[in-house]
């Protein structure tokens, strides 16, 4: 992945610039392993935030082209759900429950690239608005199956 390289030599630089402040400064306490990589200068912090919202900035471009029907995923597993209501046969030969998680991985992959379960206040997967839709058509299926 192209970004693992890029943060991989980044840490990598930063631990070679704490070194060189510390022999400059004749620091000779330093043990090996028991420093931290989350101790970013505010330059680094800065340079990391901009990437960030670089980032965020071209995600929210990724389906500025396409029709809200086929980027919206509740709207998308409406469609589906009025497939199967009308033609049961064809939607079960079509193996749509297989097909589905690959159909919408991207939309959803769009949606957590700024969710961080580390932050303080991060959002719940289930609490997620594409999750709720997953649970409802999940639902909705379990129930007409069950007829």
């Amino acid at each position: 992945i192209h970004g693992e390289g890029n943060a991989s030599e980044f840490i990598t630089k930063c631990r070679a610039c704490r070194q060189q402040v510390r022999e400059s400064a004749g620091d000779d306490d330093h043990h090996e392993g028991l420093s931290s990589d989350d101790e970013l200068t505010p330059t680094e912090m800065t340079e990391f935030q901009k990437s960030k919202d670089n980032v965020l900035e071209d995600s929210r471009k990724i389906f500025e082209d396409v029709h809200a029907d086929f980027c919206d995923i509740r709207k998308i597993l409406l469609k589906f759900q009025e497939w199967k209501a009308k033609f049961p046969d064809s939607y079960c030969d079509a193996y749509i429950s297989f097909c589905l998680p690959k159909l919408l991985n991207p939309l959803i992959r769009v949606q957590l690239i700024n969710w961080n379960p580390l932050e303080q206040n991060f959002t719940e997967l289930e609490d997620m608005p594409w999750f709720r839709a997953i649970e409802e058509f999940s639902d909705a299926k379990n129930v007409s199956e069950s007829k």
